[in-house]
């Protein structure tokens, strides 16, 4: 069913494609006014989007600078982990065997373009390609609220700091989390229910790599 999308959500959804794309960075301050003439609005919808940022620790408010981007710190982000996983899990498990063969194949085709994004170095385009893998699942476990609550738990990491010694350290990093998306997608296709929930929840989504900052 289409879902209206006010203005307030409009700009919300503005803000983190800033965010995702680099374009806003860690305690810099949120220009208001920019995004007021860049979107054509007025300041209400971007103060309540704001708010609503600030209210899941996306962003801070600060006194007498105003909203500016968090960073996550290693002890939060462990913990995000562990609810996301257990969230994601069960997601996966109620979209399992629910999953047609179009759409078990446009996760196939996903995952063969993260393995291209991640051997080319487009790092941007690996981080779109895994959002549509877990995308393609999510929409079909019929929980809105549990969509809308993942949404807004992953959206905590769109401050993505691939700050790793090495490029080649990242290259693998993210090579292991996409071999990860094909046991997942194995799964789905063979009805492994309590296998997929464990494997999402225990190793995807395992606290000790939260420290990576690399979204999965």
């Amino acid at each position: 069913m289409y879902k209206f999308q006010s203005l307030k959500d409009h700009v919300y959804n503005y803000i983190a494609q800033q965010i995702l794309e680099g374009n806003l960075l860690p305690d810099e301050k949120i220009n208001e006014n920019k995004i007021c003439q860049e979107l054509d609005i007025s300041r209400t919808p971007v103060r309540e989007a704001l708010i609503q940022l600030a209210s899941e620790n996306v962003l801070e408010n600060v006194p007498r600078k105003g909203f500016v981007l968090r960073k996550l710190d290693s002890r939060e982000a462990a913990e995000i982990y562990e609810v996301v996983g257990v969230l994601d899990g069960y997601a996966a498990t109620l979209a399992c065997g629910k999953l047609s063969e179009k759409t078990l194949k446009d996760m196939e085709f996903y995952i063969e373009s993260m393995d291209l994004a991640i051997h080319s170095g487009n790092y941007e385009m690996y981080y779109k390609q895994q959002e549509i893998f877990h995308q393609l699942y999510l929409v079909e476990c019929g929980n809105d609220t549990l969509i809308d609550s993942l949404i807004k738990l992953k959206n905590k990491f769109m401050t993505k700091n691939y700050n790793l010694n090495h490029i080649m350290d990242l290259e693998n990093v993210l090579q292991e989390t996409n071999d990860e998306h094909k046991v997942m997608l194995d799964l789905f296709r063979s009805n492994k229910n309590s296998e997929l929930e464990h494997y999402i929840r225990s190793v995807h989504w395992d606290p000790t790599k939260s420290d990576t900052e690399v979204t999965n």
